[in-house]
């Protein structure tokens, strides 16, 4: 992006939608949730929709009998079909998302760190938007239709807040595909940076690559957990599976492990991690670059051990219609976990896939651990940090779920 200038995205700054024409009409029943104030309509509950809305045209969402509920972006190749902007009537314009952004940002200047989410999705009433923080630059991804359609509004609002001389996009993830729109990457507002982002999180630096990384460049939602490893690390042999650019090998180096070994399907990844380490005057660790289900086989049948193990796999079931594929991948990534575990050692394991409920990603984990032979006992459930806030009528919104087991001696 170096010397890039910034690409038009504010042909809908000014823009004001007359959203009066259009209109959601819901089938008997089906506002029940929406008067729970769940952000989502899915396609099942529409009855009927008035004057032919567009992709991410401003809509209203009313009852069978014509109450007024919400108002809503529309996405007609989506099974949810309208997401909510908001529950009482009124425009969205430009002037709405600046003052959701700014509201956005002012509930996080409690959070120590210059590297955060501004933004996260429903849960700031923004849904499809995701906007990390990384010192003066800001990585945004616009994942809806309704995101889409506001992309100047909203990079506008990211703009002016205080400290930010850059709005770069992300949109690549493959959940735009459902909501029929393609990728679209580049500097949105600022010039392009002239040298490498940076996050400093708890004295150590990681690089970030805004271009190509994962999501936005960086696991932000991971901080408080990366921490805790950390002060679980001293003395120490660590495993650090799907180690990316080394958040979790980084925090174990520096808390003193005894060993460290990650391991990564991506050369890129890897190679950013070890120069993470390096540049943060780390020890040396043991990098491989492996498919991870095919590594801990070997590890396992080569008789190797750890005592602290890490499983923070790429997301396995997008939506819930992946569950139960998803359920074979996770309950075999953590049985090879449990078998590698020294006795007393401890398991740190996630998911970050919005179609696994916490509960349903327990069951597995323990099926897991009865097939391995082992007992575990779980020691602290596991969150994304408090930048990643989950409104409590979209419980969507906690994607990320962990648990900290520790197993019988």
């Amino acid at each position: 992006m170096k010397g890039q200038k910034a690409r038009d995205a504010a042909p809908l700054t000014n823009y004001r939608m007359n959203f009066s024409m259009h209109k959601l009409i819901l089938k008997p029943g089906r506002e029940k949730s929406l008067k729970r104030r769940h952000p989502w309509v899915f396609s099942g509950g529409i009855a009927k929709v008035e004057s032919e809305p567009q992709l991410g045209d401003t809509v209203e969402v009313r009852s069978a009998d014509g109450a007024f509920l919400a108002v809503a972006a529309y996405s007609p190749e989506s099974q949810i079909r309208a997401r909510v902007w908001a529950w009482n009537a009124g425009d969205i314009d430009a002037a709405f998302f600046m003052r959701r952004v700014a509201t956005a940002a002012a509930a996080r200047q409690g959070i120590a760190g210059e590297s955060l989410r501004l933004v996260h999705g429903e849960s700031d009433g923004l849904p499809g938007v995701v906007a990390d923080r990384y010192g003066d630059t800001v990585v945004v991804q616009l994942l809806s239709a309704g995101a889409e359609r506001w992309r100047g509004a909203i990079a506008d609002a990211l703009a002016v807040l205080p400290g930010v001389v850059r709005v770069i996009e992300r949109s690549d993830a493959d959940v735009r595909a459902l909501e029929g729109l393609p990728p679209q990457n580049g500097l949105l507002r600022g010039e392009a940076a002239g040298v490498p982002l940076t996050v400093r999180e708890h004295g150590l630096e990681f690089v970030v690559d805004a271009e190509q990384g994962h999501k936005t460049g960086f696991y932000l939602d991971q901080r408080d957990n990366r921490l805790l490893l950390r002060g679980l690390s001293k003395d120490k042999t660590v495993l650090d599976c799907f180690c990316y650019c080394g958040g979790f090998a980084l925090n174990a180096l520096a808390g003193s492990a005894k060993s460290v070994t990650a391991i990564d399907s991506s050369g890129p990844a890897l190679a950013a991690a070890r120069a993470n380490a390096a540049r943060n005057g780390l020890p040396e660790a043991e990098w491989l670059e492996a498919d991870v289900f095919q590594t801990l086989r070997r590890f396992r049948d080569a008789g190797r051990s750890f005592n602290l193990i890490v499983l923070d796999p790429p997301k396995f079931a997008p939506t819930a219609a992946h569950a139960e594929k998803a359920a074979r991948a996770y309950k075999d990534i953590n049985l090879l976990g449990f078998k590698l575990l020294r006795p007393g050692g401890a398991l740190m394991t996630y998911s970050c896939s919005g179609g696994v409920s916490a509960d349903l990603f327990q069951k597995i984990v323990a099926g897991a651990a009865l097939d391995a032979g082992v007992d575990a006992r779980i020691e602290r459930w596991l969150h994304a940090s408090a930048d990643h806030p989950v409104a409590l009528n979209f419980p969507e919104g906690e994607y990320l779920k962990g648990l900290l087991l520790r197993v019988s001696t």
